[in-house]
């Protein structure tokens, strides 16, 4: 099953300076780490746009999104990325710990070099980059995220292999398109006027959700939730939407008892995940 969240360009508005705000996008990260979420879409919200935009959520989040090993390499020094010292560790099972360093582990890289004769040269985190042959059928260019499976580290002994990058993929899309990707599955609007969530609610959810196969999820910023955001009539968000104007399944309110006046987003994506992402 794809996981994919979505979160508005305007996410940041209410932060107060630039070190707060990336810390904001640090506790997102980290939601979409713990629940294993697949994508992370950013999507326009021209008109919440607060101090820190022209792409500041989507780096910040890409840079979390990156192998500690490979930040240097692959970002180098940038503005946006000034407080990225207060990020939370994501700590992604398959890149941390002894797992990741153990024998025929898989790691990320990323490609220094192209080669003409078939090889790459991939710094995947070992003491210096390393030259690996391209399976038959795997196109990789410079710059880009690979899979290596080390099975020794002295001698280094290590190959590229076709599988998927751990962790999760940021990227740039509108609502309209993300909503409507073959993987989209039951599309979700998190939200205050929702349906509320209740125990035997989740238990139909869940049915839908592994009967569409994927899930995506949706949530609002600051002071602009997605009916704001939307220009969507709250009295109209909840329950079920065979016509939703906005393109969602449901509406659900995964706070139905918040004690707060306001729920920050990224307490949203850890109450929302943590109940729409349960198993039998």
């Amino acid at each position: 099953m794809t996981t994919s969240v979505l979160v508005p360009s305007s996410l940041t508005r209410e932060a107060e300076d630039k070190r707060e705000a990336t810390r904001k996008l640090g506790y997102v990260a980290r939601a979409a780490t713990v629940f294993r979420v697949d994508r992370l879409t950013v999507f326009p919200d021209p008109d919440g746009a607060g101090k820190f935009e022209d792409g500041f959520v989507e780096t910040v989040l890409r840079y979390a999104a990156t192998p500690p090993h490979l930040r240097k390499e692959m970002w180098g020094k940038r503005g946006e990325l000034e407080y990225v010292g207060v990020l939370p560790p994501l700590r992604v099972r398959s890149q941390t710990g002894s797992g990741s360093e153990g024998s025929g582990s898989l790691r990320q890289g990323i490609v220094t070099e192209v080669g003409a004769d078939g090889r790459v040269r991939v710094n995947c985190g070992l003491q210096h980059p390393i030259s690996l042959p391209v399976p038959d059928g795997l196109d990789v260019e410079a710059g880009e995220r690979v899979t290596v499976r080390v099975s020794s580290r002295r001698p280094v002994r290590a190959k590229l292999v076709d599988a998927p990058t751990t962790g999760f993929d940021v990227v740039s899309a509108d609502l309209d398109m993300a909503l409507s990707r073959d993987d989209a599955g039951l599309t979700i609007a998190s939200s205050r006027y929702g349906e509320p969530v209740s125990t035997a609610r989740l238990g139909r959810i869940a049915e839908r959700r592994d009967a569409a196969g994927d899930m995506t999820v949706a949530f609002g910023a600051p002071e602009r939730g997605l009916p704001s955001i939307l220009d969507v009539d709250p009295d109209a968000a909840g329950g079920d939407h065979t016509d939703d104007p906005a393109g969602f399944d449901l509406w659900l309110n995964t706070v139905p008892n918040q004690g707060s006046e306001v729920v920050r987003t990224e307490e949203a994506l850890f109450a929302s995940l943590a109940c729409l992402t349960l198993t039998e």
